[in-house]
């Protein structure tokens, strides 16, 4: 297992004073603390993770409010009290969840309209969206310092969407790499996002209890990992195993592990409900389950006591499924 706790995190903390007027110096400001993708931690104080980068984003913005009359201050900061990291981590998650689910709203509202059979000059129109879809998917990914989850859930309903397109139009394309066998699956070390939760344990309780019961599951940090020979990364973006279309990475991994299990079947119905909280099936025990696995994160910091703890949930939910199908 790799789940060292991580050290101490570095903030950028932007304190501000704007004039009442003009109104729009204002919006200017919010507009531009929204592009850098800076977060409120109190009404005028703004945070964003210590690097070079990020403090020239404040430097810039810091000479605009002085130039636009306002007072301003860039200051470093570790969290002491009152406010911990992870809690700074979870409001930098949100708004680019926030921003994901946006995108896929869009694209599942290109792909109904792409369903409905449109003209030639409204695939068009469709292709000239997806792209500024993209666009925008690449621009919000720049300010996702923590990996927010709902990005694989954008990538993978958008890169959907540009496939269907392609075909709509004929256009030459790379055929996809044939899924691995259940076979090619074993005597792998899977890797995964640090900070997991309903779709990550259920896939790790998967590995280990029908594709490898050695399976060594490392956890690692979401963003810029370069897998090693014989790693398998799932629930990542760019994964080799991860959310495709409208379908979470347990759904993903069952189908390429070839587990025509309809057991497995009902638990990656609560897990893709779950985790992409579109209630796409509505099975009753979602929010039971939703609850159990949310309680486990609550009370567990380390990932692998998540997935041990995880793993009894889903032990007894498979025995109940296969009970009831019986």
């Amino acid at each position: 297992m790799d789940d060292e706790k991580p050290a101490d995190q570095r903030w950028l903390l932007l304190i501000h004073q704007l004039p009442s007027k003009p109104a729009y110096f204002r919006v200017k400001v919010w507009r531009r603390l929204q592009g850098i993708g800076a977060v409120a931690v109190k009404s005028t104080v703004y945070a964003l993770p210590a690097n070079a980068e990020t403090q020239e984003d404040f430097e810039w913005l810091l000479k605009e409010i002085v130039e636009g009359g306002g007072e301003a201050m860039v200051c470093e900061a570790r969290l002491i009290d009152g406010f911990s990291d992870d809690q700074a981590r979870a409001l930098f998650d949100a708004a680019r969840d926030e921003d994901y689910g946006e995108i896929i709203a869009e694209a599942k509202a290109l792909s109904t309209r792409l369903e409905a059979a449109a003209p030639a000059e409204d695939r068009a129109e469709l292709r000239t969206q997806a792209a500024r879809l993209r666009k925008r998917l690449a621009d919000v990914a720049t300010i996702d310092f923590f990996g927010a989850t709902g990005r694989l859930s954008a990538e993978g309903l958008l890169a959907e969407l540009e496939r269907r397109l392609a075909e709509d139009t004929d256009m030459t394309r790379q055929q996809p790499e044939p899924p691995p066998r259940a076979l090619d699956l074993k005597g792998r070390t899977w890797v995964t996002r640090k900070g997991v939760h309903v779709d990550r344990i259920a896939c790790s309780w998967l590995i280990r209890r029908f594709i490898d019961p050695d399976a060594i599951i490392r956890f690692v940090p979401g963003k810029s990992y370069v897998p090693k020979a014989g790693e398998l990364r799932f629930d990542m973006f760019e994964g080799e195993i991860t959310h495709e279309g409208d379908r979470c990475s347990f759904e993903v991994l069952l189908a390429r592990a070839g587990l025509a299990d309809p057991a497995l079947e009902a638990i990656s119905e609560i897990v893709h409900d779950i985790d992409l909280k579109d209630s796409k099936f509505g099975r009753e025990e979602t929010t039971g389950i939703a609850s159990l696995v949310a309680g486990i994160c609550a009370a567990n910091e380390r990932d692998d006591q998540r997935i041990a703890q995880g793993a009894a949930v889903f032990d007894n939910l498979y025995q109940y499924f296969s009970t009831k199908r019986g």
